[in-house]
């Protein structure tokens, strides 16, 4: 009688998880049928044709190629810079014993507790000034038929320049935390066998500290990069020039464009703003689990 009460409760477990599962994998199911099929539609249906119409109006009708290619620099760029600060400060903060190294770290991850919406307006106000004095350099130095081109890529708004400091700076704070707890479990006879080897800092670091950190420069570079391409607000709210769109303001024009929605066309955006992502994780997965599965031991 236990037996069959234990059966009947096993077999509900897994019917619920049966259940909770295809919920979740409903709209994946639904974006990769939308976007192999011409006669896409609001629900979901099996395509009575596959072909590749749909991802080939993204690059050959729409600015597929250019919206790509945008969101790979800025988001690429942001997490690079967020790379290099945060394996830095998370190796100064983990070494140091400085009284204001615990008040400095609760400090900085406010950033992340703070809805980024909340924020939008004083870092507007920022980057208007900051892209003020940009202008009166590229005026002065940059020939009047390049100007337009060269702040696209320097400008604080509406400039490449501006979005990378501005993602890199919104996503640092959690990178170095990760860093700091990361290198607290790198024991510090590494870099002192190093040193009693005579070994420069610049071969310490390249030999010794790039090679240990790795794990967790993984993982952070896996969290900033996969926030930075998650990213709407910033690039709806700092981006007002069509060449420099990224692939969610892409989507989302075009939602926006027709009064009939092409869903067709929109889930083959939505593939392949989901592709890099998806490849990210599965490169940085294996650091990913080491990097929270304990680390390094000392």
């Amino acid at each position: 009688m236990a037996l069959a009460v234990s059966r009947k409760a096993e077999a509900g477990r897994f019917g619920m998880l049966f259940v909770i599962g295809i919920y979740c994998l409903m709209p994946f199911v639904w974006l990769l049928l939308a976007a192999f099929d011409p006669d896409a539609g609001l629900f979901i249906k099996m395509p009575a044709e596959v072909d590749l119409s749909n991802f080939y109006r993204v690059f050959a009708q729409e600015d597929g190629f250019l919206w790509l290619f945008n969101s790979l620099v800025v988001c690429g760029g942001a997490t690079f810079l967020v790379l290099v600060l945060s394996g830095f400060g998370g190796y100064a903060l983990s070494r140091t014993r400085a009284w204001w190294k615990l008040p400095f770290l609760y400090s900085i991850i406010l950033i992340r507790v703070i809805p980024p919406p909340a924020l939008i307006v004083p870092l507007y106000q920022v980057m208007l000034a900051a892209n003020k004095g940009m202008q009166t350099i590229v005026r002065a130095t940059v020939p009047s038929d390049h100007y337009r081109e060269t702040m696209r890529i320097v400008g604080f708004i509406d400039g490449y320049l501006g979005l990378i400091l501005l993602m890199a700076a919104l996503h640092l704070p959690l990178a170095l935390w990760i860093m700091k707890t990361f290198f607290d479990t790198v024991s510090r006879e590494y870099e002192e066998a190093a040193v009693m080897d005579g070994a420069t800092f610049g071969q310490r670091l390249r030999r010794v500290l790039i090679p240990l950190a790795m794990p967790g420069l993984a993982a952070s570079g896996l969290f900033a990069f996969i926030a930075c391409w998650d990213d709407f607000l910033v690039p709806l709210t700092f981006i007002s020039s069509p060449e420099l769109r990224m692939l969610p303001l892409g989507i989302y024009s075009a939602f926006l464009r027709d009064n009939q929605i092409d869903y067709g066309l929109l889930a083959a955006i939505a593939v392949i703003y989901t592709i890099p992502a998806v490849a990210a994780f599965v490169l940085a997965r294996r650091f990913l689990v080491q990097t929270f599965g304990g680390g390094l031991k000392g």
